[in-house]
């Protein structure tokens, strides 16, 4: 077949279907304007409440000091769909802190220290050594909180607390949109910990955006604030400090990336300058999204931040605007595609930041996960990217639970199509007889 025979990263086979279905796709996954309103007015209420009760709480004052700052795909604006997932990230005021970096994880986790002792409220957040500071208590104590704070001040709104799940560094929250059915809306409350002092070594030479944003924009970032979330490593067996480890962030880089994406500052100031770089990312977060939905046990590894990753791998390399016009887009998504495509069958895909650290390592993406990716993607690829297709409401009412580890061929559904006539065919049958059989006893 001629889809067999595309190879990763050639954009001169893109068929006439695949173009629509790419443009398509690319229309369909634009927030509505009103639904923004509704879910931003229902977020920022709930926030501001967080905090002018944080700001007023006796039981810890710890947490009285707090600000915000926003992250994740909806602020990003490259969120897809409906705006129900919502990331903030609540600063602590905190004293001078001292970053150690944990090797075996290559940059990424760090235990963090008090420069020195310490009599403010800080120190209850301390390990028995009394200058380390705790993720596990920090991040229980933000836990506690928030559920006291919704049992007092939103009992019976809607709002629960999910579950407190060992590696994520957020309590979540979720409401169930009454009007919208059976929608949820979840909001991601993550303590954060400000380091103004310098990236640490492993992040210090700062991303490679030299020939896309420029080296003034590089020095600009290198000289911010980095943050650190209390998010402990996936993995077993591991080492204490691993247990009380913080996990570094780049989120408010990221948003000011996605912001003033492109090589030239007019991009995207007025219509005639737009480009399709935000466009590309939502498409690969849809078909993310679309291969967990399908293989949500053999890809539990992968997430939406892989896809980000490679988006700014690929924009820092195809880094003139006029490669990512409008009229470009299915080849410029099937360039981004093609890369995600090769970094799974090289097992390698370097974080943007931290360029040592591999997403694709194990344990954090196991062997077996990345081989089910790679073949996944292939199969993506030959058969023109079923999974942006919108589903028929007919499949969705009445789903096929091995289809979603063993997909149908074409020759599965023809033989499917003939089973079902079969049997109406039968049931007909039946009926016209006993019909029959009736109106003789009638007689």
């Amino acid at each position: 077949m001629e889809s067999q025979r595309r190879s990763i990263g050639d954009d001169s086979s893109i068929s006439p279907e695949l173009d629509r279905l790419i443009r398509q796709r690319g229309r369909d996954l634009r927030l509505r304007k009103l639904d923004q309103q509704n879910a931003v007015k229902i977020v920022n209420h709930l926030i501001e409440s967080l905090l002018e009760f944080l700001k007023n709480n006796d039981d810890q004052p710890f947490f009285r000091e707090v600000s915000v700052l926003t992250s994740g795909s909806y602020y990003e604006m490259v969120k897809i769909n409906k705006p129900n997932e919502f990331d903030i990230m609540l600063k602590l005021k905190v004293p001078r802190l001292v970053l150690s970096n944990l090797e075996e994880f290559q940059g990424l986790f760090y235990k963090i220290n008090l420069f020195k002792a310490t009599r403010t409220e800080i120190q209850h957040f301390l390990l028995e050594d009394e200058r380390t500071v705790s993720a596990t208590k920090i991040k229980a104590e933000m836990h506690r909180l928030v559920r006291k704070f919704i049992n007092n001040h939103f009992q019976g709104e809607g709002w629960v607390i999910r579950r407190n799940l060992i590696n994520s560094p957020a309590v979540t929250l979720e409401l169930k949109l009454k009007e919208k059915g059976d929608d949820v809306m979840s909001v991601d409350i993550v303590p954060t910990l400000e380091v103004p002092q310098g990236w640490p070594q492993a992040a210090r030479a700062g991303p490679n955006i030299d020939k896309w944003l420029g080296k003034k924009c590089r020095r600009q970032f290198v000289s911010k604030s980095v943050y650190f979330v209390p998010k402990r490593p996936k993995g077993r067996n591991l080492k204490d400090d691993a247990k009380e480890s913080w996990r570094i962030s780049f989120s408010h880089i990221e948003k000011e990336m996605m912001q003033y994406h492109g090589n030239k500052k007019t991009c995207c100031e007025t219509h005639s300058n737009k480009c399709c770089r935000k466009l590309c990312m939502r498409l690969l977060k849809c078909l993310i999204e679309g291969l967990k939905q399908q293989y949500p046990k053999e890809l539990e590894p992968l997430c939406s931040y892989h896809g980000k990753t490679a988006f700014f791998h690929v924009l820092s390399d195809r880094v003139q605007d006029s490669l990512w016009s409008p009229g470009q887009l299915s080849v410029s998504f099937m360039k981004l595609f093609g890369y995600f495509e090769q970094c799974a069958l090289n097992g390698s895909l370097p974080h943007f930041f931290v360029r040592e650290h591999n997403l694709f390592s194990p344990p954090a993406f196991p062997k077996r996960a990345l081989v089910f990716l790679t073949n996944a993607l292939r199969e993506q690829r030959e058969l023109g990217l079923p999974v942006l297709k919108v589903p028929s409401p007919t499949s969705a009412l009445v789903p096929d639970t091995e289809a979603v580890i063993h997909p149908i061929t074409g020759t599965d559904s023809i033989v499917a199509s003939d089973s079902s006539f079969k049997h109406v065919y039968m049931y007909l049958l039946v009926v016209i007889v006993c019909v029959g059989i009736i109106c003789v006893f009638q007689k």
